[in-house]
């Protein structure tokens, strides 16, 4: 019976490429710093890699002889995931905040509800601005659009309108994008 070797499968996933003993091709082209490039016997490579102290990493698998580099590996890899780092701290997320109104929402309430709507575009985040139905209600459809109209044009220095009032189902939905400052 053939055992499953776990730690073998884990070891693939840490290490995308191939190093020192596990290249296993008769020749490879050479690259790196201290290197003269060329092609050589994968023996010939691993030697010039110990001589130097690095790892033979193979870069190119593909190509036709194999590419690989002479570097530190472990350096390399600590580089790479500390790009990949800050590459993901850069990237934004986008955040959407909510309010909820009823067709006939009293001019306080609507007040209350666009301060807040300011205070979410200032933050940053996008805003989802929508009437619900309940009920016999739905026979109000313009109030609920003109209402949310209204929000749009009291907050357009703040924020643009991404998509005008679509009514889906018992919803009348909008979206505000906040306006980027510079």
């Amino acid at each position: 019976m053939k055992r499953f070797n776990r730690n073998a499968q884990r070891r693939e996933v840490k290490n995308p490429h191939r190093t020192n003993k596990e290249i296993r091709v008769p020749e490879v082209r050479l690259v790196g710093d201290n290197v003269e490039m060329d092609i050589y016997p994968t023996k010939t490579a691993l030697s010039k890699a110990e001589e130097l102290g690095l790892d033979l990493v193979e870069i190119s698998p593909n190509a036709k002889p194999p590419v690989c580099k002479i570097m530190d590996y472990k350096k390399f890899l600590y580089e790479q995931k500390k790009r990949e780092k800050a590459l993901k701290a850069k990237a934004s997320k986008v955040v959407v905040k909510e309010i909820r109104f009823g067709p006939n929402t009293d001019d306080h309430d609507y007040d209350f509800k666009k301060k807040h709507a300011e205070k979410f575009l200032k933050e940053g985040a996008k805003l989802k601005a929508y009437v619900f139905f309940k009920g016999r209600s739905i026979v109000y459809k313009d109030k609920g659009e003109i209402l949310l109209l209204k929000l749009a044009s009291e907050l357009e220095d703040i924020g643009k309108v991404e998509q005008m009032p679509k009514l889906e189902g018992k919803r009348m939905t909008m979206f505000i994008a906040p306006k980027k400052t510079k």
